[in-house]
């Protein structure tokens, strides 16, 4: 028998038309964002299915979309392949995906997660604000480059490796003076390629807070339960059970990398053998081909 593990894609996932066909087809989905229009105040379902991109990309809104959008394209796999669902043993996300994967695991019932993902999506958007800063996406270099890299980096700005997402594949965040040493800095290093990225911010460094702080007040008062399932953390790499432990590798995640290779690595070591990446993008599955080519991971989209 497999050992099936699913998968949540996080920020950067969103694109307009998301969830058109769910919501038309899937009653449950439906309900879902009729529910989530009441919570957040907001026309979520308008947002995700017409846009406008700007609106649906702001990290306040991006972060609640992406979570229901997950969701919803796993009500669409608890039709069509109820078992699946069944059997899962496992599950992560990266960054947001986090929360998502949480909720599946039924730590956090759908109303107080997605009022922590939205409050989590506003703190951060402010601390982005605060400071101009970005991130950008390195190809080629393995981490004692990168490391090289923000030292060599450090007089003009500060730097932080962000997302370890795979072999020879690492985003860093930072000032924007620091930012734009980047690419020469990291051509010498030999890196394949430099990608700006297209967000608010440098998230996943310490540029973030006070966005920490105001998560752990938020996540102090947020019922959560142990999750009947493990969910790998994005800052260590390994499941947690007790509630209170949860709410700190999530605070942490604010400021920390993303340790996603770590994590995958550790999911296939502990023997899970089949993957599912549930919800908008294919990002996780291209991911995981580039850590362990063998290893099979369908995509559930967000249609």
């Amino acid at each position: 028998m497999p050992k099936i593990a699913f998968l949540f894609p996080g920020q950067g996932a969103q694109s307009v038309g998301m969830c058109r066909e769910l919501d038309q087809e899937l009653p449950a989905v439906h309900d879902l964002f009729d529910r989530a229009g009441e919570i957040l105040g907001i026309d979520l379902r308008r947002l995700c299915i017409e846009g406008p991109a700007e609106a649906l990309e702001a990290t306040d809104v991006s972060q609640p979309a992406i979570f229901v959008a997950s969701l919803a394209a796993l009500e669409s796999l608890k039709v069509t392949n109820p078992d699946v669902v069944a059997a899962c043993e496992g599950a992560a996300g990266l960054s947001l995906g986090e929360y998502t994967a949480l909720a599946f695991a039924g730590a956090l019932d759908f109303e107080s997660g997605l009022r922590l993902v939205r409050r989590r999506g506003e703190a951060m958007q402010a601390a982005a604000l605060a400071t101009p800063s970005g991130m950008t996406s390195i190809l080629g270099l393995d981490e004692p480059a990168v490391d090289e890299l923000c030292r060599r980096v450090a007089p003009t700005g500060r730097l932080w490796k962000a997302n370890l997402l795979g072999p020879g594949n690492i985003v860093v965040s930072g000032e924007k003076a620091a930012l734009e040493q980047v690419g020469p800095i990291a051509e010498e290093l030999r890196a394949m390629k430099v990608v700006p990225l297209a967000v608010a911010g440098a998230f996943h460094s310490e540029l973030m807070k006070p966005a920490d702080q105001q998560l752990s007040e938020i996540l102090a008062t947020t019922p959560m339960t142990p999750p009947r399932i493990p969910v790998y953390s994005n800052v260590d790499a390994a499941p947690h059970s007790e509630p209170d432990d949860i709410r700190a590798t999530l605070v942490a995640q604010v400021l920390q990398g993303v340790r996603w290779e770590d994590s995958m690595r550790r999911m296939l070591a502990d023997g899970f053998d089949t993957f599912y990446e549930v919800g908008p993008g294919r990002v996780l599955t291209g991911l995981l081909k580039r850590i362990d080519r063998k290893t099979p991971c369908a995509s559930v989209p967000a249609r």
